[in-house]
């Protein structure tokens, strides 16, 4: 690899594909969101994107559309291409047929399959290759992937909504709604770019929601730009922890149609007798010891998944054991300028700390006015 400084057009070119790589990320998943550029005599002959898996790389797409123009051309790829052979040939061998003759990677591939062997493939074929042009911003298109190639484990965020004083219900249960229909618009956003959204049986029996992105509010979001349309939509894993089975099955999320996943601790003894718009399944979790879901378990169950992000949305006591457990990696809360009372449901149950070294400390990433509501998204300090 080249240690060559990194020109002003070096980075215009490669923010241009990391620009591209986002168009892939309602779809692409469990494949990473990749852009690609390719130039010559400082014009761009060729760009493309990962749109989805199973569907040809960014570097495919980039190569089509530049056809002879590849000869002794640059390559600006936001991920290091692919050396083995999955569901399409690998890309570091496509660039060498084509006569690339330098390719600027932003972030070498975490994946154990490539890891250094796409940038073998291309420096044995002569061709130069340059590391680490923009990696900060190619890093953060795919930190659920990241994290899974690392940990075998889903990138884990909790979204959660409470007034001012920190309330997510009334006493009797009621909240629909705490926040407003922009804060509700903003939350498909974020889901739609989810493996899977999991929550409990409690918030099941209590609001029966859906659980899905819904599209026509998904395309009033002021961060969706009509990349796709409703039938390109990949719809999230719905994963269910309902220890004891105290569910009916006939509630609403059943009728619609997507993956289910049922957690419990022991088998249903009715669930095959049924029949189900969704595709149902069964997973039999480990207890904790304290007759609940062992989540760090589930986690590496669900790698088999392969969800490289998951969404959790639910109540006080099963978002408190994510956050106890040090499972959670980013904590989004939709903050409406309502008062609720004392008497109302808290945020999160945690323990009854006393000492301040021993509260959970997040960092904080970023507030944003969301209609009359605030987003506030943290990361795990």
């Amino acid at each position: 690899m080249s240690s060559t400084a990194f020109s002003d057009q070096d980075k215009a070119y490669m923010a241009q594909a990391i620009t591209l790589a986002k168009k892939g990320r309602f779809t692409t998943a469990p494949n990473p969101n990749v852009g690609c550029v390719i130039v010559a005599n400082n014009i761009i002959v060729g760009e493309g994107f990962h749109f989805k898996a199973g569907e040809p790389h960014a570097e495919v797409h980039a190569l089509a559309m530049a056809g002879t123009k590849a000869i002794n051309a640059t390559c600006y790829v936001t991920l290091e291409p692919c050396s083995h052979f999955g569901r399409t040939p690998p890309c570091a061998i496509a660039l060498t047929k084509a006569g690339i003759k330098r390719v600027v990677i932003a972030m070498v591939d975490p994946n154990p399959k490539v890891a250094g062997r796409g940038i073998a493939i291309l420096e044995e074929a002569g061709i130069q290759v340059d590391v680490g042009l923009l990696e900060a911003k190619a890093n953060s298109l795919n930190l659920g992937f990241i994290k899974r190639m690392k940990t075998k484990t889903a990138r884990v965020t909790v979204k959660m909504a409470s007034s001012l004083d920190g309330k997510t219900a009334l006493h009797n249960g009621k909240s629909q709604w705490i926040t407003g229909p922009k804060a509700r618009i903003d939350v498909q956003y974020y889901r739609a770019m989810q493996g899977a959204i999991l929550t409990g049986s409690g918030t099941i029996m209590a609001d029966d929601p859906s659980l899905n992105v819904r599209f026509p509010e998904l395309q009033q979001s002021s961060q969706f730009n009509d990349e796709i349309v409703e039938t390109q939509l990949r719809q999230p894993i719905r994963i269910i922890l309902d220890s004891h089975n105290k569910l009916t099955l006939n509630e609403k999320l059943f009728s619609l149609q997507g993956k289910v996943l049922l957690v419990s601790l022991s088998p249903r003894v009715d669930l095959n007798t049924l029949t189900f718009v969704a595709d149902v399944e069964q997973i039999i979790a480990r207890d904790d010891g304290h007759g609940r879901v062992d989540l760090k378990q589930l986690l590496q169950l669900l790698n088999t998944y392969e969800i490289n992000d998951l969404w959790v949305e639910a109540g006080a006591t099963l978002a408190g054991e994510f956050f106890k457990q040090q499972l959670v990696d980013q904590f989004i809360l939709y903050q409406s300028p309502k008062l609720m009372g004392d008497q109302s449901r808290n945020l999160v149950n945690l323990p009854n700390y006393s000492e301040m070294g021993d509260v959970v400390q997040l960092a904080l990433k970023n507030v944003t006015l969301i209609g009359d509501d605030i987003r506030i998204i943290s990361d795990r300090d």
